[in-house]
């Protein structure tokens, strides 16, 4: 008989895969289904990398709730799963007076959500601060931080699947059924069962409600649209830099990031679209984001960013609504199927606190057992970029090819492109490289690295050129050779 697991999660992002890590901690038999070719294949890669305080949520709202105690536990939840983190503390900007009393409903919402260390700071310690910002006053948060987004999607995944999570990828769900006690849930190559269903898709979460009878859901799409700067510039600020938010305060507002990694962060715009898969960059949204940034760091140069992206929020209440409402977080109709809709921002922030809500509410209909074995330690994969001139030649020493530079943009060894390939998920795609090994993300992106990685691929790990594909099934890098005798030219897809 085919196997039945006791909780299938859908969708491996990054609220999807702190769900499958909590429930990692139980006695429980658990796989989540993904239809991309990796995890955080969607927003969850596509993000600021924020971990917010909690002063921009609605006073009493699950955002808020969340985001607060995620703030709280987010260092500590860094440590164990080997994930960079940088307390770098956020600069809410008012560039004119009539901005101030916008800062005073900020920093009131923010005390009473609980959040700890807020103040209203005038221009001359704006100043002392950060010296390149423009404004004539400032709400300070000094407990605002950063992380690596897709980083912390990856551990979480990983760190569950030591813990005995199943991941099935390019599973797209296309129908479930439910009978005798279980679901049976259609995807790409079968189907799953399960006793009970989490679903977490995301900007698809309303349709997969919809099939099993929850019609009253409905996902609006809204794509932001970032650029991402070179890390020579970043010695231009220290903190998160945003703009007071829009009037309508259905999103934050273009901000400037400083990331873990270097570069700096701008963006997102908010623009609500139809097109779900519609993550493209446009020459006006790239052209706002500079123009936006520029009015409060008049010193950061308009023309060297390094790339553009753009990820899709999905907001449970449309543009004519505002564009701003709270999680929902329900299984009303069955108590087996617990549906998140509307999981966006501070998504990230609150994944842990919103896990542990959806474990609670697992609990309540079926009995949890702790799992004595349950390890909560992901270590850290060696970064030979972040290590000193000393510990990089120890380290060679022992291991020559840790002396073999791949990537020269971000000092990434042959070693550590490696040890990315040979990951617990089993993801093989040049995609899954890049967001755990950081190859073919510097200032190049990728014009250099690409042929050596290629080069591991076909001569190291003895793949053939039709099985090297970018991320997801059919994105083949290559179509077939050039000459037959000639291994080396090949014709590009």
């Amino acid at each position: 008989m085919k196997e039945i697991f006791n909780v299938a999660v859908i969708g491996a992002g990054v609220v999807g895969c702190a769900i499958a890590r909590e429930l990692s901690k139980y006695n429980l038999k658990t796989v989540v289904l993904e239809k991309g070719s990796d995890v955080c294949s969607g927003a969850s890669k596509a993000n600021s990398g924020v971990v917010h305080a909690g002063f921009n949520n609605k006073v009493n709202s699950l955002k808020a709730k969340f985001c607060v105690q995620g703030n709280e536990i987010f260092e500590q939840l860094c440590r164990e799963l080997g994930v960079p983190y940088k307390k770098t503390g956020k600069l809410v900007i008012a560039q004119s007076d009539d901005d101030i009393k916008e800062l005073e409903n900020l920093m009131d919402a923010g005390l009473k959500n609980g959040v700890k260390g807020l103040s209203i700071v005038d221009r001359k310690s704006l100043k002392l601060m950060e010296p390149g910002v423009e404004g004539v006053a400032a709400l300070y948060s000094p407990n605002s931080a950063i992380t690596s987004p897709y980083l912390l999607t990856i551990a979480y995944a990983e760190n569950a699947a030591m813990n005995g999570v199943k991941f099935k990828f390019n599973s797209e769900v296309t129908g479930i059924d439910e009978k005798n006690g279980y679901f049976k849930i259609y995807h790409n190559g079968g189907y799953t069962q399960a006793e009970l269903i989490v679903n977490s898709a995301g900007c698809y979460a309303d349709k997969i409600a919809g099939m099993i009878g929850y019609t009253d859901y409905r996902i609006y799409p809204c794509r932001g649209e970032y650029v991402l700067v070179d890390k020579r510039w970043s010695h231009l600020l220290t903190r998160m830099i945003y703009h007071v938010p829009p009037k309508d305060k259905s999103v934050l507002g273009v901000h400037i990031t400083p990331t873990v990694e270097g570069p700096i962060l701008l963006g997102p715009t908010a623009d609500f679209i139809d097109d779900r898969e519609d993550t493209s960059t446009t020459m006006p949204g790239i052209n706002q984001i500079i123009e936006e940034a520029r009015k409060i760091l008049p010193s950061l140069p308009a023309h060297d960013s390094i790339t553009a992206f753009s990820g899709i929020r999905a907001k449970n209440k449309s543009k004519e609504e505002g564009g701003l409402g709270d999680y929902i977080i329900e299984n009303r109709k069955h108590s087996h199927f617990i549906n998140l809709i509307g999981i966006e921002s501070p998504g990230l922030t609150a994944s842990t606190p919103l896990a542990k809500h959806v474990t609670k509410m697992i609990s309540e209909v079926v009995k949890l057992n702790i799992k004595e074995d349950f390890n909560p330690i992901r270590p850290a994969p060696i970064r030979l970029a972040e290590l000193s001139h000393e510990q990089r030649a120890e380290l060679i020493r022992r291991e020559p090819l840790y002396g073999e530079i791949i990537c020269r943009c971000e000092h990434v060894s042959k070693k550590e492109v490696l040890d990315a390939y040979n990951n617990i998920l089993g993801v093989k795609t040049l995609s899954g490289l890049k967001y755990r090994a950081r190859v073919m993300m510097g200032r190049c992106q990728g014009g250099f690295c690409t042929a050596k990685i290629v080069s591991i691929l076909r001569n190291d790990l003895k793949k053939s050129y039709t099985e090297i594909q970018l991320k997801n099934p059919g994105s083949n890098l290559f179509t077939g050779k050039v000459r037959e005798e000639d291994t080396d030219n090949v014709k590009r897809d």
